[in-house]
């Protein structure tokens, strides 16, 4: 490779490890353990990498005697292959985290099947009626969570699945656990459900929105939920004590939220530059003094944020396939990479190393950061 070449290489192009799908990448998740990322695809089937690098950034680094110049060279090496499984359902399929290296998807067969490491489809943990459309797990008190669009299901261990809900108004494909597995919250068509689920599930309360939930994320706590809807912006509820209200004037569908620890606040993609607020100051009823700015604006909206679960630092993904990195609450950023396939979903490991990254046309990728780049 030419000196040329080696200069015009992108951030991406450096760290990252990235395979291609024969269709759109919809979602990703991480395994508990951070050992494997698994991609879902919109052909219904599942791809599934392993974190570990066998090139690791800092075996590529070089610190120049004379001016000190630090320099990564290029890899060398293919990744290896991803593992993909058959086709589990019609369009993307929901998925969730299970045990320390494995993952639960839901099926069009009505089944919540347990996804090995190395792809094998193994037991099955919940059957219902229906395609699966929505899944969650709670590995502490081993809850899982489904939905047919129409009904949603929990199950203990490996017990029978129980219906929690007999109304007229169906569920979302969106639902999750809080921190803990103590509560349930999912999606109505218009609304939120909340539920404690320890013991016999008690329904808390039905909340109404103007559209329906495409997102649901707890804050680290327990405390909050936001939920990215279908048009209008998002909604942003508070468990303690029943406030809620509706973030709205986006000009794009909010479609993701994510939630910093280390910052206490609240970040949605929908903008032309990353949105967030301090929980010190919720934006609940146009109360507009928490806003942190963050990033830079510019023409194109944000698809995706995710936020690190370490340090104050929010990962973006635009529709244009621009990937950022923004120090929160200041403008400046990282450009992993400035173009590409729309970004469909962006996660962070645990530790913070590994930024997962799923695109429209089929991308997937782990960009792999060395230890030194976020002090």
């Amino acid at each position: 490779m030419n000196q040329h070449a080696i200069q015009n290489l992108t951030l991406f192009d450096l760290l990252a490890r990235s395979w291609r799908r024969p269709s759109a990448i919809a979602d990703l998740r991480f395994s508990t353990d951070d050992s494997i990322v698994a991609f879902t695809c919109m052909d219904g089937t599942v791809a599934i990498a392993t974190v570990a690098d066998q090139e690791p950034p800092e075996s590529r680094i070089r610190v120049s005697g004379d001016l000190g110049q630090t320099t990564i060279r290029p890899r060398e090496k293919l990744p290896a292959p991803l593992i993909a499984t058959a086709a589990l359902g019609d369009g993307d399929i929901p998925l969730a985290s299970y045990l320390r290296s494995s993952f639960l998807v839901g099926t069009a067969a009505g089944e919540a099947v347990h996804l090995t490491a190395d792809g094998s489809v193994m037991e099955t943990l919940v059957k219902i009626d229906g395609p699966i459309v929505a899944i969650d797990h709670s590995r502490q008190p081993a809850m899982t969570a489904v939905s047919n669009g129409q009904d949603v299901f929990l199950s203990r261990g490996h017990g029978d699945a129980v219906r929690l809900r007999h109304g007229a108004a169906p569920s979302t494909d969106a639902l999750a656990f809080s921190p803990g597995g103590r509560r349930l919250a999912y999606g109505l068509e218009d609304g939120l459900s909340i539920w404690i689920v320890e013991g016999d599930a008690t329904l808390i309360s039905d909340i109404s929105f103007s559209a329906r939930p495409v997102s649901i994320r707890w804050s680290g706590d327990g405390t909050w939920l936001a939920c990215g809807l279908e048009t209008g912006g998002f909604a942003l509820v508070s468990v303690t004590d029943g406030r809620a209200d509706i973030v709205e004037g986006f000009p794009s569908p909010v479609r993701t939220v994510c939630w910093s620890l280390p910052e206490n606040a609240l970040f949605t993609s929908g903008a032309f530059r990353i949105a967030g607020w301090s929980m010190t100051a919720p934006p609940l009823h146009g109360d507009a003094s928490g806003a942190l700015e963050t990033g830079r604006a510019g023409l194109v909206p944000v698809e995706t944020v995710a936020a690190h679960p370490e340090k104050k630092l929010i990962a973006a993904g635009y529709t244009n396939g621009r990937i950022t990195i923004a120090q929160i609450g200041a403008r400046d950023e990282l450009l992993v990479r400035p173009l590409g396939g729309e970004i469909a979903a962006l996660a962070w490991s645990g530790d913070g190393r590994h930024l997962a990254v799923g695109s429209v046309d089929g991308t997937a990728a782990i960009v792999t950061f060395p230890a030194q780049m976020f002090k």
